[in-house]
């Protein structure tokens, strides 16, 4: 058991939380900044990630191996992603090593070179990341069903961004993103494990503590607009993808949203798994799942299969959608409680997960909630709240899709075979 997390505020905004795990040897320890691909300008699309990339390329004090080889020396391993709305760079280590770790981490953060030949390997690096994802039909496909729910807006564009943007980037460019929003105030230093907060805010004061805060540019709000994207490949399958609008972060209805996506596709007992997989035999992989972002969220629904069978499987799964809002049962519910109530506390035994708990929590409400909290609005989910959900989504049919694979599976959104229109699945929604 702990005692719960600690958090300290440093006067320029930096806020540290952390919590610590009695009985570990290790523990996780990074920084948490709230700023990602959606905080980037229309030319910047892709720098956010790009600076991630940096970070590990050199600092003023630390060669790129040597960055690494401070981290492995002592058994330990360090990483970083960027998000939408949140970059993070974070190492586990064991408990006597968290010093180093903490220091390394501020380092590659507040430090990096941006040396141009650097600059131009890592560029070379990430271009290939993008090929990489082109080439993985399941992955890139999410970036599309991205880009047609939200069109022409940052929230829209794919974290690695665009290739001739990332062609383009130069040092200056990644200062300038650094300048406007790498300031204390929207950083969240998070530590679980074998921490001691005291220390670990002592250290923070000195690595962190002469920054000078800067506030944050205005954020366009989100617009959810139904759309669609057909790309033909030479595919065996096509991959299939549909989002809707769903709730935002601490909209009242974001853990009922949770539930709908897991009772409808969360796992071998959901809906679609066993409509469209063990019933009907239409596809090997199928999920739903709820992504929550500061304004706005999505549903969304994928499942790849054969180009004769896209337009049964893409009209199973709108009945289901719409059957959902007159039938979901408790025993769905009660089940999809118990998978989110188990998330949330099988992520308490890994420092890893605890320290990003930690750092989402307080980026989102300024605090940490209790666990029990988070427990009981989990609990609090009825089956009336999620047949509400499902028939919101339904009835509005405010649905963005996104089909990828051979152009026999594609349909020409007429109506004719392959994928159906977009009108086609409203119809279908609306029954």
């Amino acid at each position: 058991m702990t005692d719960g997390p600690r958090l300290t505020t440093l006067p320029n905004g930096l806020r540290i939380v952390t919590d610590t795990m009695p009985g570990l040897h290790s523990a996780a320890v990074g920084l948490w900044v709230t700023a990602g691909g959606r905080h980037e300008g229309d030319a910047e699309n892709g720098i956010a990630h790009f600076l991630e990339h940096m970070a590990f390329k050199g600092t003023a004090r630390r060669s790129a191996a040597q960055i690494a080889e401070a981290i492995e020396d002592v058994g330990g391993y360090i990483n970083a992603y960027t998000g939408r709305e949140m970059t993070a760079y974070y190492a586990r280590v064991l408990q006597a090593d968290v010093p180093l770790a903490l220091d390394v981490v501020a380092d590659i953060v507040l430090n990096p070179v941006f040396a141009p030949a650097d600059i131009e390997t890592e560029r070379h690096v990430i271009l290939q990341e993008i090929g990489q994802a082109l080439d993985t039909p399941d992955d890139i496909i999410f970036d599309w069903l991205q880009e047609a729910a939200y069109p022409g807006q940052p929230l829209g564009r794919s974290i690695l961004g665009a290739e001739e943007r990332v062609g383009a980037f130069g040092a200056d460019d990644l200062r300038r993103f650094v300048a406007a929003h790498y300031g204390p105030e929207r950083m969240i230093l998070s530590a679980a494990g074998a921490v001691d907060h005291d220390r670990i805010v002592d250290q923070a004061r000195d690595l962190f503590g002469h920054l000078e805060a800067r506030g944050a540019p205005a954020v366009a709000a989100a617009a959810f607009t139904p759309g669609e994207r057909r790309t033909s490949g030479d595919l065996e399958q096509v991959h299939f993808a549909l989002a809707f609008e769903s709730a935002a972060h601490r909209a009242p209805d974001a853990f009922v949203a949770q539930a709908f996506a897991t009772a409808m596709g969360g796992g071998m007992s959901s809906r679609l798994f066993q409509r469209l997989r063990e019933e009907r035999g239409l596809c090997y992989s199928v999920f739903a799942q709820a992504q929550s972002y500061d304004d706005t969220g999505m549903l969304t629904i994928y499942a790849g299969t054969g180009a004769d069978e896209i337009g049964e499987l893409a009209g199973l799964t709108a009945d289901e959608l719409r059957r959902a809002a007159d039938d979901m049962g408790e025993a769905e519910v009660a089940r999809a409680r118990a998978q989110l109530r188990a998330g949330v506390l099988m992520g308490l035994e890994s420092p890893s997960s605890r320290a990003e708990r930690l750092a989402r929590l307080l980026a989102i409400w300024g605090r940490v909630p209790e666990v029990a909290e988070t427990v009981a609005r989990i609990d609090a989910v009825t089956v009336a709240a999620v047949r509400a959900h499902a028939g919101r989504l339904a009835g509005e049919g405010r649905v963005a899709m996104a089909v990828y694979g051979p152009p026999a599976g594609l349909g020409d959104g007429a109506g004719g075979s392959g994928a159906p229109s977009l009108e086609a699945l409203r119809r279908r929604l609306a029954g």
